[in-house]
This record gives structure tokens, C-alpha cells and sequence, in this order.
């Protein structure tokens, strides 16, 4: 069974940093694919950044040049290094697993969340 459980969040003022890490456990080959979403209040849950298998990462517009995905496979760990961060990055982030994350059919994982609030 896969348990995926984000830490990192709080409060920051715009321009200041944020490291997000996600303790993975349970993960087989087939859920390598992992990702981060956020969801503000009122809006739709939105895709931040994903890595696959081989480490090839993606990022959303709004947050390329500014956040970065990494992973430590020994650890079995997932980050978001979120530089720069304005106040319309404020939403409460998840990590994901799972082949559906790669375009398989596999069952997707979510953690609990994390708040994050960047105030300006």
C-alpha cells in the first residue's frame, strides 16, 4: 500500500522560499511517476510540477524558473524547492503517485496536504 506524507509548508513573505518533501512508502516501479498539485480556495486542484521514472521533469508556466522537483530514490522521497514565491502560490499542496501520473491506468495515491501561504 502506498502512504504518501507531505511536510514543509507555512507561512512566508513573497520573495522568500519554501522546501516541500513528501515521504513516500509502499512505491513499486509502477508508481515512479510522482508529481505536485496544489489547490486554492474556490479553485480547480491544478498540476505544479511532475518527474517520470527516468527523472525527466514538467512544471506549470506559472511556476517555471521558480520551483523545482527532485527526487531521492534511496529515501523514497519527493521535494518542491519553491523559490521566489508570490502570493498567488498560496494553496495547499499534495503529492502525488502513480502510473496514471505517465499516462497508465494505475490507481492514483494522494498525501494529506500541506498549506502554504505567502503573504505580501
Amino acid at each position: 500500500q502506498v502512504q504518501l506524507v507531505e511536510s514543509g509548508g507555512g507561512s512566508v513573505q513573497a520573495g522568500g522560499s519554501l522546501r516541500l518533501s513528501c515521504d513516500a512508502s509502499g512505491l513499486s516501479a509502477s508508481t515512479w511517476c510522482m508529481a505536485w498539485f496544489r489547490q486554492a480556495p474556490g479553485k480547480e486542484r491544478e498540476k505544479v510540477a511532475d518527474i517520470n521514472a527516468v527523472g525527466s521533469t514538467s512544471y506549470a508556466d506559472s511556476v517555471k524558473g521558480r520551483f523545482t522537483i527532485s527526487r531521492d530514490r534511496a529515501r523514497k522521497t519527493l521535494y518542491l524547492q519553491m523559490n521566489g514565491l508570490k502570493p498567488e502560490d498560496t494553496a495547499m499542496y499534495y503529492c502525488a503517485a502513480g502510473s496514471w501520473l505517465c499516462g497508465g491506468s494505475g490507481s492514483p495515491y494522494w498525501g494529506q496536504g500541506t498549506q502554504v501561504t505567502v503573504s505580501s
